[in-house]
């Protein structure tokens, strides 16, 4: 079973998944069910992309620089690969998508995603 081990990895997903609750409740209030949704799918896309980043990541045993700089270009690379498909995912199957809610959502959890860089140990 995968576990993310790194504190700030796992502290930034909970943020994320705060932030998509609270967002989806917002455009539930704005937009109805499909506002809701559309939210909680933007946050979802986000969090998938950052589980799969971690999972990339805890599969590197690189001890030097050089590895440690490959493993994480590759996994940025594997999480913007999953973003462009689940993006185009939604967009191509989810017909009642509110926009905003949506991209307003992913915006919010991929911002949220770089303050990992200021989480303690």
């Amino acid at each position: 079973m995968f576990r993310v081990r790194n504190k700030a990895i796992r502290t930034v997903l909970r943020w994320q998944l705060l932030a998509t609750t609270a967002l989806a409740g917002l455009s539930a209030y704005w937009a109805g069910v499909h506002g809701a949704l559309s939210a909680a799918l933007g946050g979802a896309v986000s969090i998938a992309s950052a589980l799969v980043f971690a999972f990339v990541t805890s599969r590197s045993k690189n001890k030097t620089v050089e590895g440690t700089l490959v493993t994480a270009l590759k996994a940025e690379g594997v999480k913007v690969g999953i973003v462009v498909v689940l993006l185009w995912v939604v967009f191509a199957t989810y017909k009642d998508v509110v926009a905003l809610a949506f991209i307003g959502a992913f915006i919010a959890t991929v911002l949220i995603s770089s303050m990992a860089f200021f989480v303690r140990d």
